[in-house]
């Protein structure tokens, strides 16, 4: 199967099923009906996403372990595809418009990333304080990883299955958005970024980011990240 596009998801019932018939549009538009799935890697929900997700014929995993970064690691340890496609279930992102992202993995890229900022950012998608802090988080990420990423942040991104599982990934939280692209970085993979829409977020209920607490993670994860492979360096 050449395509997973996997969903991670915790009480997303308002949306779940709008994101996967957007995501089924696109398989069938690009005749991609007997290579790709729909993976949706359920993160504990107690509502009915998960009835809901199987009602609308995408494949579930459930992760026992709570965390956006756990959620997605079982994902891609349960995908089918060689190709993997990770987007929000909140809506905020256009899963009927994905050809750049399979495009720029069949040239050649193992990682392609979404840049917001380029692409827009529909009003009321992105709080003030983000718009602040992820171009921040970004810089010190480049400086320190030598990335030619420009929004760490963005939930729609793709990669070549093989080449992830190389990583070792293991964030249970947000920061695995930015433990990607790092060890990408570090491990040489090549990475691609693309102008992509960001949507204002269709749920009738709060974001589970936490705008303090998760860009201080990330910031500090990266700083540890970085102190890491320089002590494994000078071991070597």
């Amino acid at each position: 199967m050449k395509i997973t596009i996997l969903i991670p998801c915790l009480n997303e019932e308002e949306t779940i099923a709008k994101v996967i018939r957007t995501a089924k549009n696109y398989i069938r538009r690009n005749n991609l009906i007997n290579d790709a799935e729909i993976l949706v890697s359920d993160n504990g929900s107690t509502d009915n996403s998960v009835a809901i997700a199987k009602k609308n014929k995408a494949r579930v995993c459930e992760s026992t372990e709570k965390g956006y970064g756990n959620a997605l690691i079982n994902g891609i340890k349960n995908a089918k595809g060689d190709y993997i496609i990770m987007g929000d279930a909140d809506m905020s992102y256009d899963f009927d418009d994905l050809d750049g992202f399979i495009k720029y993995l069949d040239e050649g890229y193992d990682m392609v990333i979404g840049n917001r900022f380029k692409g827009g950012i529909e009003k009321g998608a992105m709080p003030f304080l983000h718009k602040l802090g992820v171009p921040f988080l970004s810089i010190v990420g480049n400086i320190l990883f030598k990335t030619p990423a420009k929004d760490y942040h963005c939930g729609l991104r793709s990669f070549k299955k093989e080449k992830i599982e190389l990583l070792k990934l293991n964030c249970p939280g947000m920061e695995f958005a930015s433990e990607m692209i790092c060890k990408a970085s570090i491990h040489k993979l090549k990475i691609k970024e693309i102008p992509t829409k960001l949507r204002k977020d269709q749920r009738g209920k709060k974001s589970h980011l936490r705008t303090f607490r998760d860009g201080f993670r990330h910031l500090i994860y990266m700083i540890n990240l970085k102190y890491k492979y320089k002590e494994d360096d000078n071991n070597v």
